[in-house]
């Protein structure tokens, strides 16, 4: 058979093509984009024996339905996520995430939803056919960029997989997408532009996850944070985890595919350790925050890529 390639009889919501994320372009307005769940990311790809950084298929709620045409290969599903095998003769397979599967001419993978979380990755052997666009496979929707014209997967697509001439092994991981008691964060630019029962506000009081989210930003909503200078500031960098506060007075949190400068004063910035657990919350969870010092968040991030790297090494 000529090619190994999905066709997608259903995209999902918000279904792209991610990898690590887009360095260095942030001076001509592109954000760096990359898997929400970097975690989660890295272990699809190891699973099916890929390097790290392939480019996969991240997916919000509700994801794709593929028929796959061609050799058989393996893919993995990394998140809470429900999903079956529907085989060629239409008995279907229940799939248990964090272990890899074999797909074979004619099946169909079904990828239902997510659990109580927002995204999950699917992973295929040898890695999906695709161009880097500015180094990187990942796209940014907003711009138009990334493989298939920066696009969210359309119906009737043809997605190609890259062969592979080597014989691969079922692989699974231990892994549980534990929740966090607390979002912790550092001090923000501005932090001083905010009142004393402003900021008891933000780090004593509850917030909640709104509709209003995506891969750009999280909206959050609870007891307004005062601000005692400037409400609109001159805009200046953002980065991944910054969290503004607009006028009327509920914060913002910059996510992946951000714009690269804002004009709202900043409160505070999520710690890398944490972002993972930030972005798999769905609207009406409930969020409190903590603020850290640099030290800390240091000494955690180390930990986070320790426990991710034992992760890895647990693949088999």
């Amino acid at each position: 058979m000529k090619n190994n390639f999905f066709e997608v009889l259903r995209a999902g919501i918000n279904s792209t093509f991610q990898d690590k994320g887009r360095e260095n372009f942030y001076h001509i307005g592109l954000p760096f984009s990359g898997a929400m769940d970097n975690r989660n990311f890295v272990i699809s790809n190891a699973l099916v024996n890929n390097e790290y950084n392939q480019g996969v298929i991240e997916f919000a709620y509700q994801g794709p339905l593929f028929e796959f045409n061609g050799e058989n290969i393996y893919f993995s599903i990394t998140g809470d996520v429900k999903f079956k095998i529907i085989k060629k003769d239409n008995t279907i397979i229940n799939g248990e995430c964090y272990k890899s599967y074999i797909l074979n001419h004619k099946d169909k993978l079904d990828i239902i939803s997510t659990n109580k979380s927002v995204y999950g990755y699917l992973a295929v052997s040898g890695g999906f056919s695709l161009d880097k666009i500015l180094n990187s496979y990942s796209t940014f929707t907003r711009a138009n960029v990334g493989p298939f014209d920066g696009k969210k997967l359309f119906l009737k697509q043809k997605i190609l997989i890259n062969k592979i001439n080597q014989q691969l092994q079922i692989k699974q991981v231990k892994y549980l997408n534990s929740k966090i008691e607390y979002i912790r964060i550092l001090k923000g630019t501005n932090y001083d532009y905010f009142s004393k029962k402003g900021i008891d506000n933000f780090l004593k009081k509850e917030f909640v996850v709104t509709k209003l989210t995506d891969r750009m930003g999280m909206r959050i909503e609870g007891p307004k944070i005062e601000n005692i200078k400037e409400k609109n500031i001159r805009s200046e960098g953002l980065v991944k985890g910054a969290i503004q506060i607009p006028p009327d007075g509920n914060p913002i949190i910059m996510l992946s595919d951000h714009g690269t400068i804002g004009g709202y004063p900043k409160i505070g910035v999520v710690i890398s350790a944490d972002y993972d657990k930030l972005v798999q919350l769905v609207p009406n969870s409930k969020i409190k925050f903590k603020l850290i010092d640099l030290h800390e968040a240091e000494k955690l991030y180390k930990l986070y890529s320790l426990e991710t790297e034992n992760l890895l090494n647990q693949v088999k």
